[in-house]
């Protein structure tokens, strides 16, 4: 359905070191940088871009918005979690687990710019 997902990021280097760890739990290489400043990450099924705001003005998240990364296993969600506190994240919502009764294993952050962003595992 989505081609591609694009986040203002404040600080690009902050985030794509944030990025390339939380990605690389999930298995995805590193961010590349074009020489317009803003770094992207490349799969089969889509891209995900962090970039300074065109505007000029200050990133800022979305009320809101979540931005979901699919993990393959409640382990990898939580290794996912893990790397992104390690690497400037901050964990918000519940903890990493099983939502009662829905069939999913979440785990949510938010990331050096304030964006929050979950790793989604569909459990049975």
């Amino acid at each position: 359905m989505f081609s591609h997902v694009m986040l203002g990021a404040n600080d690009v280097a902050a985030s794509k070191t944030f990025y390339d760890a939380v990605l690389g739990a999930l298995g995805h290489k590193p961010g590349v940088m074009d020489p317009n400043g803003r770094c992207f990450y490349f799969t089969p099924s889509g891209i995900f871009a962090l970039t300074p705001p065109i505007d000029g003005n200050p990133a800022t998240h979305g009320n809101g918005s979540t931005v979901g990364f699919a993990a393959a296993s409640p382990a990898e969600a939580d290794a996912w979690h893990a790397a992104g506190v390690a690497n400037g994240g901050e964990t918000c919502e519940d903890p990493p687990g099983e939502r009662e009764g829905s069939g999913l294993y979440l785990a949510y952050l938010r990331d050096p710019s304030g964006n929050k962003i979950c790793a989604l595992h569909r459990l049975g």
